[in-house]
């Protein structure tokens, strides 16, 4: 058989798998007859309500000189990681706003970071060396702030876009990649162990922006992607993707796990989040501003501890919406509040008790917001 055959019945083979997708997806939707919107109104439910004083800026971190593009938190809710365009990883103590680290990067242009379950240690990487690189944070830093690198995970061919700690397990780490692949790394060795996607037909076929793993089963992650796809995957199988997630019109810029792990929320380019079911691979409702202006690009995503909130910061200005998730109503606007930022929310994150949230803007701050009066949303 010639090389011109082969191509033909290929691109026929493709436009068959094209059409037999596109005809699955309208089938899903011919299918959802409601979503969680509507059956929660249904049930005679209300929105969750806030007072002026239920969630209230506490603390404002001061001292990065350029925009903020990730944070991340320890298990224990009581420190912070944040990286920024000044090309500083900075270690925050969340209950007094001090700096306990300030580590200078070899490479400036750092696009995310996190915090080892421990707390022993943290990672980043970003957009020019490709490169996720470990630091100690009980190594002694020199006079300018140059902490040595303890590990490099080199071998993406792309940027580093997102790196996550596998829940309860130092040794581990995935990291996502402009390359079209997630990697998991074992941080002892600096090896990889499985690479995701790439020359595989059921990988991404655009660059990974996003990853999230399953709290309550972390051999289970989540990818977002410039394809406008979510992905569910395994790690004990790294051939294929267990699940692809349609309904995005635009790249899937972020991922969260719903805090019971059957379901994860996303956000796009497109200026929607959307929750999916990873049981029945349904779209389970769909968070959309209203109004006819112009839809605004979702830069992060956030659950409440219980799931039953929302946030969502997007890429104008100050706005970071907060969803009523069985209601699918925008209950508040972090935006609105005194103290808020004064630029774009570029990064957000629950804390692991759910008692506080944290946002990153491009003002080069981090706020805390904590729920007052002692209230916890439940």
């Amino acid at each position: 058989m010639s090389v011109s055959e082969l191509k033909e019945r290929h691109a026929a083979a493709t436009e068959t798998v094209n059409n037999l997708r596109d005809r699955l997806i309208q089938r899903r939707l011919q299918l959802l007859d409601t979503d969680v919107a509507k059956y929660t109104a249904a049930q005679g439910r209300s929105p969750v309500k806030f007072g002026a004083t239920d969630l209230v800026c506490c603390r404002t971190l001061q001292g990065h000189t350029g925009k903020v593009h990730s944070l991340d938190w320890t298990l224990e809710s009581n420190r912070i990681v944040s990286a920024s365009q000044d090309g500083r990883l900075i270690v925050w103590n969340a209950l007094t706003s001090q700096k306990t680290h300030a580590i200078k990067l070899p490479c400036a242009w750092v696009m995310t970071c996190a915090f080892s379950p421990n707390g022993q240690t943290v990672a980043c990487g970003g957009l020019l060396d490709s490169v996720c690189s470990i630091f100690s944070l009980s190594s002694t830093a020199d006079k300018d702030g140059t902490v040595p690198v303890s590990r490099m995970l080199s071998g993406h061919k792309g940027y580093v876009s997102c790196c996550r700690y596998v829940p309860n397990d130092d040794a581990h780490l995935i990291t996502s990649s402009g390359d079209q692949t997630c990697v998991l790394w074992d941080v002892t060795t600096g090896l990889k162990i499985s690479v995701f996607g790439g020359e595989f037909q059921s990988g991404h076929t655009a660059d990974v922006l996003s990853v999230s793993i399953s709290e309550s089963n972390p051999t289970r992650f989540i990818t977002g992607s410039c394809d406008t796809t979510a992905r569910l995957w395994d790690t004990r199988d790294a051939s294929r993707a267990v699940g692809t997630f349609h309904g995005h019109k635009g790249d899937v810029n972020t991922v969260k796990f719903f805090p019971d792990g059957h379901r994860f929320g996303t956000g796009s380019e497109d200026g929607t989040c959307r929750l999916y079911d990873i049981r029945t691979g349904h779209q389970l409702q769909v968070y959309q501003p209203q109004g006819d202006g112009e839809s605004l690009p979702v830069t992060s995503i956030a659950f409440s501890a219980s799931g039953r909130l929302l946030f969502a910061g997007y890429a104008n200005n100050n706005t970071c919406y907060v969803w009523d998730t069985f209601l699918g109503e925008v209950v508040l606007d972090l935006g609105e509040l005194q103290d808020s930022h004064k630029n774009r929310i570029s990064c957000l994150g629950m804390s692991a008790d759910g008692s506080a949230l944290c946002t990153g803007s491009w003002d080069s701050n981090l706020k805390i917001w904590a729920f007052g009066g002692h209230r916890r949303v439940i």
